[in-house]
């Protein structure tokens, strides 16, 4: 597993041993089960903090159906954009925090049988809170980080 820290974002990127378009079609599956965007302990947690001040928590199910598309809710995620083509698929938290948090998820095709799952969150503050949100937060975005991919990566290799 590869890090990615910087101030905004907090990423981390994996070589799995599997084709492309099979960790893609696992990254953004939906329907009933386990998903790893709803259910990973980091997003648990948060959505519990976020109901405790007033938030939604994990207020959406998951769509019923076979994948995620742009437009579609889960958890406390909104979809902002799925793009199969470049295997690339972008959420954002509708949560209370003093500013915008998203979620990237990519998969790049390695070889036939082998890719890399590269996952980035990434928080842009809004105003003078939301500045000082971003140095106290960074600590915890690399725990979040870290252990949703870690969940992301185990997900898609069952």
């Amino acid at each position: 597993m590869r890090r990615l820290t910087r101030l905004h974002a907090s990423g981390r990127a994996t070589d799995l041993p599997l084709p492309a378009d099979v960790v893609w079609s696992r990254l953004v599956a939906a329907g009933t089960g386990s998903r790893w965007y709803v259910d990973a302990p980091p997003f648990v947690v948060r959505g519990a903090l976020d109901r405790a001040v007033g938030g939604g928590g994990r207020r959406w199910p998951v769509p019923d159906r076979e994948r995620l598309e742009t437009g579609d809710r889960a958890g406390f995620w909104e979809v902002r954009s799925v793009d199969p083509h470049g295997r690339r698929m972008v959420l954002e938290a509708a949560v209370r925090a003093p500013g915008t948090v998203r979620l990237s998820s990519t998969v790049l095709p390695r070889t036939p049988t082998g890719c890399v799952l590269r996952q980035t969150i990434s928080f842009e503050p809004g105003g003078l809170v939301g500045s000082a949100y971003l140095l106290v937060d960074l600590p915890a975005r690399e725990v979040v980080a870290e252990l949703a991919h870690r969940h992301a990566v185990a997900e898609v290799q069952r």
